[in-house]
């Protein structure tokens, strides 16, 4: 047998074992979400925490372990994230108190809308691209004493930088009174550089996307918390404004506090 064809066994049990600790983490989540009654009814109140420690079996599933630079409030706000990954998910899930935004089809989607559903998602009902409709629907649920978590780049990107943010969302919190609270995360491999294997971004499938990740190993995802922006007496461009500047230094001072050079 070449060492080359070892190396492939040994990638594929590696992959077999982390689709294994997925699908455990999966059945762990379903059992919990059914013993606190959160596919009848989810219990927002108790549910960020049972949320967080899942979320956290899910990143450390894809070797993918979490810091947070600075201790993540649990602030009571509209949460605004860059977006490198799908990995984002489970990670901002394991330290922030939000809930996530979703398509309102992935409720009907078998297993993760019923996970999804159990961890009280927002899920949306989008008409003709109207934003603003979205935005209302974000503000009662603020106004209801529920965060919510969103990627206001709208896409994906490499982790070296934040793009132009579209900030027509940021309206919800406007309209709610309550603050914008940015955090950042940044992937970082064994080396100290930015981990490029967790990027999904640009002509990338899922299917390779999720082949990558699996196959990196030792990734650490540092998470800072930013200042939060308070909301009363602002536009929403003048909001928008700063959170793009806001951001952006953000995952600047970052990347000089976790890298071992800024590449």
């Amino acid at each position: 047998m070449t060492s080359r064809n070892r190396f492939s066994i040994r990638k594929n049990i590696a992959r077999g074992k982390q689709v294994v600790g997925m699908f455990g983490t999966i059945a762990g989540g379903m059992s919990t979400a059914r013993r606190i009654g959160a596919f009848k009814s989810p219990p927002r109140e108790i549910l960020p925490r049972y949320i967080q420690i899942f979320c956290r079996k899910m990143a450390n599933t894809f070797g993918v372990t979490v810091v947070q630079v600075e201790p993540v409030p649990q602030t009571h706000a509209l949460w605004a994230s860059n977006h490198v990954s799908w990995m984002d998910i489970p990670v901002m899930g394991s330290v922030t108190p939000a809930f996530f935004l979703s398509k309102s089809e992935i409720a009907n989607w078998p297993i993760f809308g019923k996970l999804a559903t159990a961890a009280g998602t927002l899920f949306i009902q989008r008409g003709s691209g109207d934003s603003g409709t979205i935005s209302e629907q974000m503000a009662a649920f603020l106004r209801e004493g529920y965060s919510i978590l969103f990627f206001p780049e709208a896409t994906t990107t490499d982790g070296k930088q934040i793009k132009r943010i579209h900030g027509k969302l940021l309206q919800s919190a406007i309209d709610a009174n309550k603050p914008v609270q940015p955090i950042v995360v940044c992937y970082v491999n064994k080396q100290g550089e930015l981990d490029e294997s967790i990027p999904y971004y640009g002509k990338m499938t899922m299917a390779e996307s999720i082949k990558k990740v699996m196959d990196s190993r030792d990734t650490t995802a540092y998470v800072l918390p930013l200042a939060p922006l308070e909301t009363q007496g602002k536009t929403k461009s003048k909001l928008t404004d700063e959170l793009q500047q806001h951001m952006q230094s953000g995952l600047e001072e970052l990347h000089r506090r976790v890298l071992k050079s800024n590449s």
